[in-house]
């Protein structure tokens, strides 16, 4: 006889060293307790191997049981949304679904769900999109949605978490849930996130991302945590059907002349650093070498002072500026998403054109007012650094203007995508300000990489 239990986060398995080597591929032996000892996330195929080769078993570690899911909901599952939720079912109900945002990825979890019937953990990495979880999945199923995070522990059997809450609850939680849902689960990866995956027993797992473009290091982590990508739809498939129609425009500006002179003799004294001291920025290490020397050469800190004042003037030109203004007004009426790389930037543009600014230093209740007047039309524009890059449900835009942003690929499609929710008639357009003759020309091309711009205007 084996008997399995949870354990702070892991598998504990007791019994005769013969029946035991059917799982102790999964296992290492725990010297102090004399027992064998697995990651929780090894309960499946542990449970499945011990029911194969006929070994008997107590299961002490599973703490939950079939769940009465009624999903009521008034809209039919489009086709893709059942497609996404069959490969999953057909991979032992386990993988990653890859949807555009505005597609509808939580209604797919809603379907996988229902199609489970057991206790779920949903977790999503801000409290913005776990109360958005939270309220929506309380209408679908019309029972309690316990949460973790911004100050509530209330744990129900579902329940919805921000990823830092659940790392740091699941040892005392992750037997009780049947199915795992990662929302933005390219987050998952990380050092500190996988472990709330590690430490929960869920035999049933699903991840959700819009973007799932990363390493092959993280992807190979993610399938190990989650299961492997069993269904993907990308923006440009489902234009104007699932989502709105859209033109990408990049517009190259020229910096004013004072501005370009220093630009150039800033860049100067931050590319001489950098060749002097051989430098490679296309190796992974190379930023990390650029900050170190910068902390212990001679020149360093002034070399450090003149990348970031070389990148100021490209981000915040005053071309950008005015061309700002110009496409306030040719869009007028429409509403209007403004994104920056920064907050300095972000709050400049709101002073200067009286627009609100969103930012992650805004109040919760005051970024709902915000969203709120946005979606009234009261505020035709928002401006935002990075806070409405992931996830959150932001009201109807037809308009999007990058000041400024990273090479990330994915970053640059989740800002798409914040525009791309259908409505009758409509057609998006996402502007691009680049600085002409600067490094943003590049950081440009790296961060268009995807489908979805490969058919731009």
């Amino acid at each position: 006889m084996v008997t399995i239990d949870f354990d702070y986060g892991t598998l504990v398995l007791d019994g005769e060293e013969e029946v035991l080597s059917e799982v102790t591929s999964y296992c290492t032996p725990d010297p102090r307790i004399g027992k064998l000892r697995s990651e929780a996330r090894n309960y499946a195929p542990i449970v499945l191997s011990l029911h194969r080769s006929g070994v008997p078993f107590t299961d002490r570690a599973r703490d939950f049981a079939p769940l009465d899911l009624l999903l009521r909901s008034p809209h039919e599952p489009r086709p893709y949304q059942r497609d996404a939720v069959r490969a999953w079912q057909e991979n032992d109900r386990r993988g990653t679904v890859v949807l555009p945002t505005g597609s509808g990825k939580s209604y797919v979890a809603q379907l996988a769900m229902r199609e489970t019937q057991r206790p779920t953990l949903v977790v999503a990495p801000t409290i913005d999109l776990v109360q958005q979880w939270s309220t929506q999945l309380g209408e679908a199923f019309r029972m309690p949605v316990g949460m973790l995070g911004g100050g509530s522990r209330d744990v129900q059997p579902i329940t919805v978490s921000t990823y830092d809450s659940a790392a740091i609850m699941m040892e005392f939680i992750g037997n009780r849930f049947g199915l795992l849902i990662a929302d933005e689960c390219h987050h998952l990866p990380g050092p500190v996130y996988r472990q709330l995956a590690n430490m929960c027993i869920a035999p049933f797992r699903l991840g959700l991302t819009a973007t799932p473009e990363g390493n092959e290091q993280d992807d190979s982590i993610l399938a190990g945590l989650l299961g492997p990508l069993c269904f993907r739809r990308d923006i440009d498939e489902m234009e104007g059907t699932v989502l709105a129609p859209y033109k990408t425009v990049r517009i190259e500006l020229d910096l004013d002349p004072d501005e370009q002179e220093e630009y150039t003799r800033q860049r100067a004294v931050y590319m001489d650093f950098v060749r002097n001291n051989r430098i490679n920025f296309s190796d992974p290490r190379g930023w990390s070498q650029f900050v170190g020397l910068c902390a212990r050469l001679a020149g360093g800190q002034e070399a450090f002072n003149a990348y970031l004042s070389q990148r100021t003037i490209a981000r915040r030109s005053r071309a950008k500026f005015r061309h700002l203004w110009e496409l306030f007004r040719t869009h007028a009426g429409e509403r209007i998403l403004v994104f920056t790389a920064d907050n300095d930037t972000a709050y400049d543009i709101g002073r200067q054109f009286l627009v609100p600014v969103l930012t992650h230093h805004t109040r919760i209740q005051e970024r709902r007012a915000f969203l709120e007047a946005f979606r009234a039309g009261t505020y035709p524009v928002l401006v935002t650094s990075k806070v409405l890059n992931e996830g959150i449900d932001v009201p109807e835009a037809s308009v999007g203007i990058i000041v400024s942003g990273t090479g990330s690929i994915r970053e640059h499609v989740q800002r798409l995508g914040r525009i791309l929710r259908p409505v009758q008639g409509k057609q998006a357009r996402l502007y691009e300000l680049v600085s002409a003759g600067t490094s943003e020309t590049s950081v440009s091309e790296r961060r268009r990489q995807h489908r979805a711009y490969q058919r731009s205007h």
